[in-house]
């Protein structure tokens, strides 16, 4: 079933824009899920992507359950690893990094994956993850072991995301990185998106409800928030429906 994606697609030819937010299990302590997410559901958020970069302890499975205890917005898991699959969410990117050429992150992990996933009942959502760089050394960096596309060579960009899309990939997810010090330029949004025919998930780097409206102004259908409360959870004041 592609319930998820479908939905995704009826808000954007409605002309809805969408925000999910990122909780990343190894920063994240259960105890506090029930108030966070009190937060989340009085904002404008429509998703909730988990996942993160780092392998730590995974604690993705009771996260999940936890978060979906106190909220109906969709739980989508947003891997680091194969680890962090659980069968406990409502979809998964299933995340190729098209924007390096490490073999692993591009198909490797992939393969991987597939026996947990036959034993799910997840929706599978291809995505090609494009990882530019944001000011700094990025988790994403240092675990795939791969470089961020450098935000002056935009028509690179653009073609590398408009690969992604003819191979196939459903969605296409611009990425600063965790912690990004600048969010995406609006000119490298917007160039993106008039390429596309896909949606275009846009995150990293954003810490404010008017970096939120430039990213959509620019093309973003979707905006990933995650360092942002991660730093200051009255960042959801500014937020609220």
């Amino acid at each position: 079933m592609e319930y998820i994606f479908k939905d995704i697609m009826s808000s954007i030819c409605l002309q809805e824009k969408l925000l999910a937010v990122l909780i990343d299990p190894d920063k994240f302590s259960i105890e506090n899920i029930e108030g966070f997410i009190g937060k989340v559901n009085r904002s404008i958020a429509t998703h909730v992507f988990v996942g993160g970069s780092t392998v730590g302890v995974n604690t993705t499975d009771v996260l999940v359950e936890e978060i979906k205890k106190h909220t109906k917005l969709p739980v989508i898991l947003f891997p680091g690893d194969v680890t962090q699959i659980t069968d406990k969410a409502n979809a998964i990117l299933f995340l190729s990094l098209i924007s390096g050429r490490n073999p692993e992150y591009l198909i490797g992990k992939h393969v991987e994956a597939v026996s947990k996933l036959r034993k799910t009942n997840l929706e599978v959502i291809p995505t090609g993850y494009v990882l530019i760089e944001s000011g700094k050394k990025t988790a994403v960096e240092r675990v795939t072991g791969t470089s961020p596309m450098l935000r002056s060579n935009i028509e690179y960009i653009v073609d590398t995301a408009k690969t992604g899309e003819l191979l196939g990939m459903k969605l296409i997810y611009l990425e600063g990185g965790s912690g990004a010090i600048y969010p995406i330029s609006k000119e490298i949004v917007s160039r993106v998106k008039k390429s596309l025919q896909i949606p275009l998930i846009v995150g990293g780097g954003i810490r404010s409800k008017k970096e939120i409206e430039e990213a959509y102004s620019a093309g973003a259908d979707l905006v990933v928030i995650g360092t942002a409360f991660e730093e200051d959870e009255s960042f959801f004041d500014d937020l609220i429906k």
